[in-house]
Formats: C-alpha cells, structure tokens, sequence
C-alpha cells in the first residue's frame, strides 16, 4: 500500500471539533424535532438499526479497500513488531480496559454514576478495548514516520484477528459485567460491520487492480471515496447524538467522567507496547505505529456493535461514541511524544 500523505487533512485534524458539532446538531435534533429519531428508530433488524447499519458500511467499506492483504506474506520481517502489536492489543488491552472503566465507574465516580448506568458505560468501554484501530492508524503511522509497509501488515493481521477474537472477548468481559448479550445479535454484528465491508473491499480491491493497476487503485480510486467516509462518520454521530439528547442534558458532566478512563486507557496502552518496543531493541519506524495501533480504537465497530447490542438511546452507545470525542487530541498528543522520543530508538 502507498504511504499516506506526510500531513494529516483538515478534517483529521479538527475530528473533534467536527464530532463538537454533532453533537450539538444531534442534541438540537433530539431535543427540538424528537419525531426524527422515533421515526428512524422504527427500522430495524435483528435489533440492528438499518439507518445505523447503512451510515456505518458507506464509513467502514473506504478503510477496508485501502488494507492490502497481500502484504501478509511479509509477516516474517522483523516478528518482534508484530507479537508486540499482538499481544498488547489482544492480551492486555481489553483487560486493562476492563479494569480501568471498572475502578472509575464503579468506585471513583460512584456518586455521580449509578450502578446501571455504569454498568452500561462500562460495556461501551469493553467493546472500545477490544476493538483496536484499523483506519487511522495509516495517518499516526506517516505523521510519527513510521515504516507504511510494515504498519500495513501489523493491521492486516489485526483486522483477521479481530474476525476471531472480538466476539468471545467481548461476550466474556460483558459476561464478568452481569451484562447479558445474545450471541447471535453479537457475531451478527461482527459479520455486518466487519465480514461485509472486509470482503467488499478485498474484492474491489481484486477488481479494480487487475483492471487499472494498482497505482490508480492507490491514488485515485480510493481517493473517491475519502468524501463519504467523512460524510457517513458525521451523519452516525448526528444519529447517535439525536438518540442521545435528553440523557446527554440532563447528565452533561457524564461525557467528561466516561472521558477520564478511555484516556488514562489511552496513554497506558500506548506506553506498554512503545516501551515494550524500545527494550526489544526495534526501530521507531515500527515501535510508533505499534503503539498507536494499540492506543486508538476501531471506534466504528464499537459505536455499531454498542447500537446493534443495546439500542441507539444506551448509554453504553454514548460511552463508544465518546471514544470518538477524546480519540484525535489524544492521539495526536502521542504523536508528539513519539516523535521527541525518536532519538531513544534504534536506527536500524
């Protein structure tokens, strides 16, 4: 896969701002034209939203097309980078999540959450953490100079493992909670927002390589596409928000509380495989990515799987989309500690 442009886009960059004023839309909605998200909830399948389901494929389907999973077969370069990636987002992420929402939901911020609510906030957490990035990681990758060939594998392999690994991790943590989950209803889930775009975009990959050769695949065909993933992004957030609305205004200082641990959650995933990378002697150019892999979160897939479990008005549909709020300054504050700490790396 090409690397992705040195600079991250104006909309990359200002994601937060942009998710801001969504939320007030949302909310504006919801509060002021509350026919709009009824209506809207009447359609659905297998407790899946179909509005919902349809905003998050024209989302998750561009990313999916940009994962060359030919590159694969360079997974024997340099292991240590991968076993990293793997262990810190499949071994220890999920758990320390769990951990983490836990402690502040539960006990920190007892008087302000009661125990159903953080229950549910911690659901949101749960299927936050055990969902690692698979989109932007492209973008922390080329702003931190990470090795683009190799980021690509070190998500390839991640987005496979996820085909396996996300559903009885979630229903295991989720079962720990007392939060009752229907299989069907999770691996359903699964299957429509990640098997479905997955091989939709392998196969247009296929197609349209063998048609026009993989350069116009690279820079210009996906570069089509780059619009509506922006389009369905903010459009979902819309949704949620309008669903949101009246638990957001009568409870504004839980986006701040559900925002503590999702950070704390943040800075020490992406401290244990960066350090991690460091003692294993590897370079920047993979150590930067496979702590970002770690740090963000596939936020698509837990803001989709939340609604498909708990219904778009949950509050575990509200703590997911906070993942969203806090991902970008976050994530780009890591950057910038990434690269000051450049020099401490190998430049091997």
């Amino acid at each position: 896969m090409s690397k992705e442009k040195s600079g991250i886009s104006a909309f990359q960059k200002y994601l937060t701002v942009w998710v801001i004023l969504c939320m007030v839309i949302g909310v504006g909605i919801g509060k002021f034209l509350p026919q709009i998200p009824a209506f809207l909830n009447r359609f659905e399948y297998a407790r899946v939203s179909i509005p919902m389901a349809i905003l998050i494929w024209v989302m998750i389907y561009p990313m999916m097309m940009k994962v060359d999973f030919r590159s694969i077969k360079n997974v024997g370069r340099n292991p240590k980078g991968l076993f990293v990636t793997w262990i810190v987002n499949w071994l220890v992420k999920p758990f320390t999540m769990y951990g983490i929402a836990s402690l502040f939901f539960f006990t920190v911020f007892k008087a302000f959450i009661t125990p159903d609510l953080a229950t549910e906030y911690l659901a949101g957490a749960v299927l936050l953490g055990a969902a690692p990035c698979t989109a932007m990681v492209f973008v922390w990758s080329s702003l931190t100079k990470g090795d683009p060939a190799y980021t690509v594998v070190q998500v390839a392999t991640n987005d496979l493992i996820i085909l396996v690994a996300f559903v009885p991790i979630v229903k295991f943590l989720l079962g720990v909670s007392n939060v009752s989950v229907p299989w069907d209803t999770l691996i359903l889930s699964v299957v429509l927002f990640v098997v479905i775009p997955l091989a939709g975009g392998i196969l247009t990959r296929l197609i349209v390589t063998k048609r026009r050769g993989k350069e116009y695949f690279e820079t210009v065909f996906v570069k089509k596409f780059d619009g509506a993933t922006t389009l369905g992004l903010l459009l979902t957030l819309v949704l949620i928000f309008s669903f949101q609305g009246n638990v957001i205004l009568e409870n504004p200082l839980h986006i701040v509380l559900i925002a503590v641990p999702l950070i704390l959650q943040t800075f020490l995933i992406f401290a244990i495989a960066y350090l991690a990378c460091w003692l294993l002697k590897l370079p920047h150019t993979i150590a930067a990515p496979a702590g970002m892999i770690g740090a963000s979160n596939f936020f698509e897939l837990a803001v989709a799987v939340a609604v498909a479990l708990f219904g778009t008005t949950s509050p575990a549909a509200l703590a997911t989309t906070v993942g969203v709020l806090t991902e970008v300054p976050v994530m780009l504050l890591l950057v910038r500690i990434a690269n000051k700490t450049q020099g401490l790396f190998s430049a091997k």
